[in-house]
């Protein structure tokens, strides 16, 4: 019969990984990092805490074999440690979506009406794509981009929309896609676009969801312009 603390232990060691998820700040780090790999300074932007505090939120984290970092000249940039770190975070917010009662409510708060924002499944999304009849904007900051994005997706960030809407085609329908379903960029993008007269949808929850169904992702610049007009 096996010894009771060594049991303790090994239990012990398998829940590390949730207890360092187990921060708000550290589960934002993990939601930009399901997008690809950042700096520090990037990530401490994205989570609006100063380097020092995002530095040992990550600390936390990587001791907790769940991201890893790498060092290029000054900069250490970090990346999640594999797949399964993607499908714990998944699992986790649909967990608490499921038995959270508050947490529609909280979205709600923090999202606002989407009652207005037309949506288009992944599934249609992929039609479209094939039949050509749909400008996709990846409206996420371009390193995410450059990372992984659906094939043909242009590279818009929804703070660049504004300035580059002379470039987008119009009589088009457009669909604009970002991290997944608690992020607004997607949804910035569709209310700008329909005050411009464009037609818009959002693409139902995100990228992350997109590649975790399996489907068809690309990497670098190479579809940045494609069917982007000059301005």
């Amino acid at each position: 019969m096996g010894d009771h603390k060594a049991k303790e232990a090994l239990y012990d060691a398998l829940v590390e990984a949730a207890r360092a998820l187990g921060n708000g700040r550290r589960a934002e780090l993990v939601d930009v990092l399901a997008q690809g790999e950042r700096s520090v300074d990037e990530l401490a932007g994205e989570i609006r805490q100063s380097v020092a505090n995002t530095s040992q939120h990550l600390q936390r984290l990587l001791r907790a074999g769940v991201i890893t970092s790498r060092r290029s000249g000054t900069r250490v940039y970090y990346s999640l440690a594999g797949p399964s770190v993607e499908r714990l975070w998944r699992a986790l917010r649909e967990t608490a979506e499921a038995h959270v009662g508050e947490l529609g409510d909280l979205a709600r708060s923090y999202l606002g009406d989407r009652a207005a924002l037309g949506t288009i499944s992944r599934d249609e999304l992929r039609r479209r794509l094939r039949q050509g009849d749909v400008v996709v904007l990846d409206v996420r900051p371009r390193p995410e981009y450059d990372t992984a994005h659906i094939p043909g997706a242009l590279s818009v960030p929804v703070g660049d929309l504004k300035v580059r809407l002379r470039q987008i085609p119009r009589g088009t329908e457009i669909v604009a896609y970002c991290r997944g379903s608690y992020c607004v960029y997607a949804d910035d993008a569709v209310r700008q676009l329909a005050d411009d007269g464009r037609r818009a949808l959002r693409l139902e929850e995100g990228f992350p969801e997109w590649k975790a169904a399996g489907l068809p992702v690309e990497s670098g610049a190479g579809g940045s312009q494609r069917g982007i007009m000059e301005a």
